[in-house]
């Protein structure tokens, strides 16, 4: 009779929870307070789990309970530790690795950073059944997808503490990841680190390797180190591999063993280098309107007005809301924002441009977007070459760097000291 008391007991309490989740969850619907859904696991874990001692100001009283074989209480452990993991993952924070020299020397290829979720606002996944804790494809496999595509959630983002600002640095889902894996939903996308420098509506022009937007020289901070491509001659004397780690300089190549180089600086190491008194000449590698410095490169958008890395633009960056005229001329422009972002049907039939099977001559946006560009101006696959970042891209904002490891130092002193829980700027 106590067993059944006790049964009954526990079952009132989980139909109460489970009545009280839903009232919840109606209420904070009607009063738009996405993040008050998360109340209920608080409530759930006071009654059931016990995870957390909320009551921490309390003695303990502790109770008699049946001893659990170490098997389950190793599971018991192990499950409350994923789902914590993944909701703090896909809700508040996560960590990112820089694989790659774009954003030289503002981060360093083998820095560790933390992105924050909630500075522009966590998504939703747009895939709520996939495996925990990682991305897009299963762990030990090369291909097997982590998700399943039963459920598929349109696009929503939650509030959060601001919007994205000129400068910040942005993690996102590479936008044209589509083209290799069609397959993929836009949170599985690879993702990817640059620096916003463009905003909804900003007119954004390259002159001769410079950034202007809105008519402006790109605003720069003390810790922006934009780098660019030079060519450096010397009087025949090379330069050692020391001299040039010294100065931190891992990009470039020798044109020939009479002292012409190529390498990839920034302030710093540009002046550096023009300190060497056996340098005889440094000058800025920059192509030419019309010409490109690599003939493989295609320039958004798909090489239509003969732009390059140099000089791009003027280009308006599209914003949510605003209409445009569209035609011939400029169609490949937004051609992907209407396809591919926004999903419509796009059609052009004899010089006649049609949206969704309807004669079109103006097009109104339904996101925002983005300019990203790489501070290593020079070897950064960025905006340049795939266009706008749509909103539903951004992932969040890069806060600092937890860890940073240099691969080309040994023991110890792979550790870059100096780095070590910097803010990101």
């Amino acid at each position: 009779m106590k067993k059944l008391k006790q049964l009954l007991g526990k079952s009132f309490k989980v139909v109460m929870f489970i009545v009280f989740t839903i009232i919840w969850s109606i209420f904070v619907y009607l009063i738009d307070g996405e993040w008050l859904y998360f109340f209920p696991l608080i409530v759930g874990d006071v009654l059931f789990w016990e995870t957390i001692s909320w009551q921490f100001w309390k003695k303990k009283e502790k109770k008699k309970k049946k001893q659990k074989s170490e098997l389950k209480s190793w599971f018991n452990a192990i499950l409350f530790a994923v789902i914590a993991a993944t909701i703090l993952r896909t809700f508040l924070i996560e960590a990112y690795t820089i694989p790659t020299s774009s954003m030289e020397k503002s981060l360093l290829i083998g820095d560790f950073l933390f992105v924050s979720k909630v500075s522009y606002g966590p998504r939703v996944p747009n895939t709520p059944i996939s495996f925990p804790l990682v991305h897009h494809t299963l762990p030990l496999t090369k291909s097997t997808p982590a998700y399943l595509k039963w459920i598929q959630l349109d696009y929503h983002r939650m509030k959060g503490f601001g919007q994205i600002e000129r400068n910040d640095c942005v993690v996102f889902n590479y936008p044209t990841d589509d083209l290799l894996y069609p397959e993929r939903p836009v949170d599985k996308k690879e993702n990817y680190i640059k620096r916003c420098v463009g905003l909804p509506g900003d007119v954004i022009e390259i002159k001769n390797s410079d950034l202007y937007v809105n008519g402006e020289p790109q605003t720069q901070t003390e810790k922006m180190k934009n780098q660019f491509r030079y060519y450096v001659k010397t009087d025949g004397t090379l330069f050692s591999q020391k001299t040039l780690n010294k100065y931190n300089i891992y990009e470039g190549q020798i044109l020939s063993r009479n002292g012409d180089y190529e390498l990839i600086l920034n302030d710093n190491s540009l002046e550096a280098i023009k300190r060497f008194t056996y340098v005889r000449k440094v000058e800025k590698i920059v192509a030419e309107k019309g010409v490109k410095l690599n003939s493989s490169e295609l320039i958004f958008p798909e090489d239509k007005f003969n732009w390059n890395l140099d000089n791009f633009g003027p280009l308006t960056i599209p914003a949510k809301g605003v209409t445009v005229s569209i035609d011939t001329q400029n169609i490949e422009t937004y051609r992907r924002v209407i396809e591919i972002y926004e999903e419509n049907t796009l059609e052009i039939v004899e010089n006649n441009i049609y949206i969704n099977g309807n004669l079109s001559n103006s097009y109104t946006f339904q996101m925002d977007y983005y300019w990203m560009m790489g501070d290593n101006r020079h070897n950064s696959l960025d905006s340049r070459y795939w266009g706008f970042v749509p909103e539903d891209h951004v992932v969040g904002k890069a806060l600092f760097i937890w860890m940073s490891w240099d691969k080309n130092k040994k023991g110890i002193n792979k550790i870059r000291w100096n780095r070590l829980f910097n803010a990101v700027h």
